[in-house]
């Protein structure tokens, strides 16, 4: 049986006590941020200065 590919793919994080991530859902392309300190966390859509989400291309 063939794995299932993963739906989200982390792209890019930083910080070990306070992590930011970002993370692509490769089905539309919108990106995500991600911030954790300690033991809260939270997600929402990355947005470029114009206040659109950003959305990354299919390689």
């Amino acid at each position: 049986m063939p794995k299932k590919e993963e739906r989200f793919e982390k792209i890019y994080s930083q910080g070990t006590a306070t992590v930011i991530e970002i993370w692509v859902d490769r089905k539309t392309g919108v990106n995500y941020i991600y911030r954790q300190s300690g033991y809260s966390g939270g997600m929402t859509v990355l947005l470029d200065s114009e206040g659109r989400p950003v959305i990354t291309k299919e390689q």
